[in-house]
């Protein structure tokens, strides 16, 4: 009996556990599509990319209520409860992507009739480069609880930081000499502060995978840890 409840709750873990994933998976590709749809001027894959953000949202919705009920049955302790919290907060934040990205396709819808020009195209496209870039590798060191990548993707944040406050500060330019573009100019911006949260969203991820493993919080500023293979239980 013993063995079968925890051959149960094992395969709950692992469900959880897939269904982030899954999330992950149509939060990536929900950012891709509404930046394609951007440079590519497309309006029906914008609408698709609003059309399915509310997967995401029923995603969220079931993750959180198969995490609830692991921890009023099993009462998790320790590394089990760490997974539990951890999973429940990289759904909020991969929902919070899908939000973002949304965000990118309303944005885009709107600019159909004055599109990005190459040279914006190409500055906001080195920002969408290097947030896909963190989500994937978050998410990876989600899976395999992997803090040495986890660390390289909260280092890399400061870049996409500085890339943002650039684009802004040229757009902002471009606005006192072109005052003909300002919405345009606006909406860049727009386009590429949703982008820069993407990528705090990428640190939250990979900041709750040092918790789930090392039972240390490094948010906000908190005790920086070095990676080495030891785990807590």
């Amino acid at each position: 009996m013993h063995k079968h409840i925890s051959e149960q709750y094992d395969a709950e873990l692992a469900q959880i556990a897939d269904l982030l994933m899954e999330m992950g998976g149509l939060t990536e590709s929900q950012l891709n599509n509404s930046f394609t749809a951007l440079i590519t001027n497309d309006f029906d894959m914008a609408e698709t990319v609003r059309d399915v953000e509310s997967k995401l949202n029923q995603l969220e919705v079931e993750l959180d209520g198969r995490c609830v009920a692991i921890i009023a049955r099993r009462q998790p302790t320790a590394g089990d409860l760490r997974n539990v919290i951890s999973v429940m907060k990289a759904s909020t934040d991969l929902e919070r992507v899908g939000d973002e990205a949304d965000r990118i396709a309303k944005l885009a819808i709107e600019m159909m009739d004055h599109p990005t020009n190459a040279v914006q195209n190409n500055d906001l496209r080195n920002i969408h480069s290097a947030v896909v870039k963190m989500l994937r590798r978050a998410l990876d060191a989600f899976a395999r609880m992997d803090i040495e990548s986890a660390l390289r993707v909260i280092d890399s944040d400061a870049g996409v930081d500085r890339a943002y406050k650039k684009l802004v500060g040229e757009n902002i330019d471009q606005m006192r000499t072109n005052p003909q573009e300002i919405e345009r100019n606006i909406n860049i911006i727009w386009i590429a502060r949703a982008l820069e949260r993407i990528g705090d969203h990428a640190k939250n991820i990979s900041e709750y995978v040092i918790y789930r493993v090392k039972g240390q919080d490094v948010r906000h500023g908190g005790t920086r840890i070095e990676a080495d293979n030891e785990t807590n239980t």
